[in-house]
């Protein structure tokens, strides 16, 4: 899962960038309109987390030329006013949630879940491959539903793979997924993360195939496991 945050208070920015990826998800941050906005057409999210009042391009604009382009990310929106007007605002643009400035950490963790759990409803919030199933709301994985410990890396890149089944991954489709703007990503990480992904559900009979010079794919699921 990857959101993008928009905020250009660089403390709050930070402590939302920490709670996010401490809950497994990728996050990319910036601070102005104009960036969001760049961001917004030219990669796939799955929460966006929008300020109203940013330097240049404000959140509202933002928001609208966002649905402009038909896309139906969900988006909480963060904002330091707390009147009617600029709810019902935000609200009538598209975005999905609102909360005023300050508020607790839990809260917003919470809010983030359940809009990205209802984002998944639309497409169906688990992803199954034989005993396996990858509940997308709570980020587990289970076979047989008993759960399978898995880091946060290794469950985006079972996520991916299980998402696109019957299609080649590429290493850079991973990358995207697995790496925020600011990681350093060494020349082998994907392959660590596969392997390790790999070792971890071969006792249950699934394999992830190398195919050369392309990426990685799910090989079928051995039924007796």
């Amino acid at each position: 899962m990857r959101i993008l945050v928009v905020e250009d208070d660089a403390v709050l920015a930070a402590a939302l960038t920490r709670a996010l990826t401490q809950s497994a998800y990728t996050v990319d941050l910036v601070a102005n309109g104009e960036d969001a906005n760049r961001s917004l057409g030219s990669t796939a999210y799955d929460l966006v987390v929008l300020d109203i009042a940013l330097p240049g391009l404000d959140g509202l604009s933002v928001l609208r030329r966002l649905r402009d382009r038909r896309s139906q990310v969900p988006v909480l929106i963060l904002t330091a006013r707390d009147t009617l007007e600029d709810r019902v605002a935000g609200l009538d643009l598209g975005a999905d949630d609102y909360m005023t400035k300050p508020f607790d950490l839990p809260e917003f963790e919470a809010r983030a879940r359940a809009l990205i759990r209802r984002g998944n409803y639309t497409s169906g919030a688990s992803l199954t491959h034989g005993r396996l199933r990858f509940d997308s709301a709570a980020r587990r994985l289970f076979h047989d539903e008993q759960p399978i410990e898995l880091s946060m890396r290794e469950l985006t890149v079972i996520e991916l793979l299980l998402s696109r089944q019957g299609r080649v991954v590429s290493k850079e489709q991973m990358i995207d997924r697995l790496f925020g703007w600011g990681d350093e990503v060494g020349s082998n990480a994907i392959e660590v993360y596969v392997h390790r992904v790999r070792k971890k559900l071969e006792p249950f009979g699934v394999d992830i195939r190398t195919v050369r010079g392309m990426g990685y794919l799910l090989d079928k699921v051995d039924e007796r496991v």
